[in-house]
Order: structure tokens, then sequence, then C-alpha cells
């Protein structure tokens, strides 16, 4: 084999190769979603992206034979250390080849950049927080990913593993069909009617009118649910509402959803159609034909991925995520989406994974995180 080198990515053309190299890694594999090639530019676009007023990273590309073989990144969230009190680093976007010089490599690189600046553990992959894609598939790699999850080649985890890395925790993705009531426990049913007549909580739809106040409420909401989590980096407003703002023309106010009691916003679900069966239309690109294969499809989604859905902690006693649930079904009575996928959730979470088996569910695909620790004996 050719000589192997690791470079930083440097210039706008290798920056295009590195967002590139998915198309040929994946080729000849019909189970791979193409991202939006602009979209991508802009993700990683250190002045555009809010996640670098809070955050740094370094982009690696592995060459071989004059042509890019495996890419990664490196980056420290500050935002994730203060919150857990850590001094971790993370790792993402890895892609490559069946090459497992090239992924060691490729992990060398990242944990040597994150140990020059003293991460004592590097954990992912994340692109670029655990609120992005994140983890590695190991299980349901025959099914198409939902929009915001990765699909990987099954070796990666041989790679991975075979350059020192070790199992952090597992994201399960349970699949749901909303359409059949039959399905659930009853219980969850009297629990969202005690959340209404016995606690007085009122379920509303977002409205993207009110973007601002809904991505507040949201953000709210979200630290507060999650922040006892593994993984868990708080969300800010300015980094939520980008997010937000792109995917407004997308967003379907049908599946977004906010749970008040006493005029105080304690629950919310943040649910979206499947944009990768549009996506996959594009392969990529918006011209010249793509965006009107992507816009024709969107009319008939037929699924949709729950993001998000939280509780504030001193509201769980409520039943008001069966209320949430309750409304997942309702939708899926007035709406073309009859089924979909959880957002990931913890193994170690018992109450939701539970809560999911009520439901009739079954768990689609796992995702692994990774770590390796950087400094020996911490």
């Amino acid at each position: 084999m050719s000589q192997l080198e690791i470079r930083p990515v440097r210039s706008r053309s290798d920056l295009m190769r590195f967002i590139r190299l998915p198309w040929r890694i994946y080729r000849n594999s019909p189970n791979w979603v193409p991202p939006l090639i602009f979209e991508r530019k802009q993700f990683l676009n250190r002045r555009k992206n809010p996640f670098f007023n809070h955050a740094e990273a370094e982009y690696f590309l592995a060459w071989r034979g004059g042509r890019p073989v495996g890419r990664i990144t490196a980056q420290i969230d500050h935002d994730f250390n203060e919150h857990h009190g850590h001094a971790w680093g993370m790792f993402g976007f890895f892609e490559c080849d069946d090459d497992q010089e090239a992924a060691g490599a490729l992990v060398d690189a990242a944990a040597t950049w994150l140990r020059e600046r003293g991460r004592d553990r590097m954990v992912g992959p994340f692109d670029f927080t655990m609120n992005d894609e994140a983890g590695l598939l190991i299980e349901g790699f025959e099914i198409k990913p939902m929009v915001k999850q990765p699909w990987h080649h099954p070796y990666y985890q041989d790679l991975l593993e075979g350059s020192g890395m070790s199992k952090a925790i597992d994201l399960y993705m349970w699949s749901l069909n909303v359409d059949k009531r039959s399905d659930v426990a009853p219980m969850i049913w009297q629990v969202a009617e005690q959340a209404e007549k016995e606690h007085g909580v009122t379920l509303r739809h977002m409205r993207k009118k009110h973007l601002q106040r809904e991505v507040e409420a949201f953000v709210e909401v979200y630290n507060a649910a999650w922040k006892d989590n593994w993984g868990f980096t708080p969300m800010r407003v300015e980094d939520f509402e980008h997010t937000a703002d792109e995917m407004k023309p997308l967003l379907s106010e049908d599946w977004l959803m906010i749970c008040e009691k006493d005029g105080e916003v304690i629950a919310a679900a943040l649910t979206v159609p499947d944009f990768n069966q549009a996506f996959a239309k594009a392969n990529g690109r918006l011209l010249p034909f793509g965006g009107i294969r992507m816009l024709a499809k969107l009319r008939s989604i037929d699924a949709v991925r729950v993001g998000f859905l939280g509780v504030k902690p001193e509201y769980q006693h409520t039943g008001v995520a069966a209320l949430l649930y309750r409304e997942h079904f309702d939708m899926a009575e007035k709406t073309p989406q009859k089924a979909g996928e959880t957002g990931w959730i913890l193994e170690t979470n018992k109450p939701m994974n539970r809560a999911m088996e009520g439901m009739g569910g079954r768990i689609a695909k796992k995702y692994r995180v990774f770590e390796k620790v950087l400094r020996p004996g911490e």
C-alpha cells in the first residue's frame, strides 16, 4: 500500500474533499442518505456555526496515494466541560475505508490534538455534540437512517476498537407505529387523562410565527429535563435558534408540542417529519434538479422522528409525558405520517425505555459511543 499521511484541513478544496469523501465510501450502500452539501459547508464553517462560540475544533484527512481515504474531527466543547466538571474532548465525522492503519492514524491525530490542549479523555463520535448526529451504528444496518441519524459500514466498529477505543454507552432508537392504539398499554391513556383533569396540564402546538418565543420555551425545558443525563450539553438559545431558523420552512406545526401548567411551560416535544426521505432524492445537491425532486417528496413523507421529548423534573409525576405520547397518536390520524422513531434514548434510561415498550415499540437501531483515555491513570 502507498504511504499514509494525516493532514489537517487548511483550504476550501480540502474542506470539500472532507465533505465529499462519504460519497465514495458509500457509493455501493443503498441505505446511506447523502447530506445536502451546502448545509454541511455551513455547519462546518467556524464563522457561521454558533457551536464555535463556545467550542474549538480541528478537521483531519487521511491521504493515501494522492486521495483521501478517511476523515475525523477533534473538538472541545467548553460548555459541556464546564457543566460536568470534565476535561473531555470529543471526536466526530469519522469516515474511513476499510483500512486499519488509516483509522488508527486518524484516531491518534485527534487524540494528540486533544491531549495537547489538556484533555484527559476522548469520546464520540459526535458531529459536533450529542444534539447533532451521535454515536456509531452497531445494529440496524438494514434500515435507512432517519433525519439526523448517521449510517455507517459495519466494519467501522472494528476500526475504532482496533484503534484502542472502547464502549462508553449505547443509544437506542425505538420504532413505533403511531396509528396502532391497540398496541399501547391502557395505562398510557389513563395517565394522559389524569394529567389534564387532575393536574390541570394543557397541551398546545408551537407556532412558527412566534419562533423566538417557542425556542426560548423549548430550551428552558431541554436544559431542565436533560441536565443530569450522560453526555448532556447545556443548550444555548442562540444555538437552537440558528438550527430552528434553518429548518423553519420544513418544520410541521402538527408535530411541535408544548405542555403548560398554570401558565408555565413544563414539557415539550420536538418531532419532525423524516426529511431524509426527501434529501435522498437530491443526492447532496439542489441544482439543477435535486431541489425539485426533494420538494416533490416532502409532500409524501410517511414517518417522523421524535427528536426531543422532555419534562421538567418537578412535573414528571403529573403524567404530562403520556399526554405528549397521546398527541402523537392523534396527529398520526390527521397527517400522512403513521410511524416513526424516537431520538436516541440512553441504554441506562430505564423509565423511558419501559415507556417505549409500553407503547408497543421495538428497538430498531443501536448506536455506540466510544471513549479513549488520553492520560493514563485518570
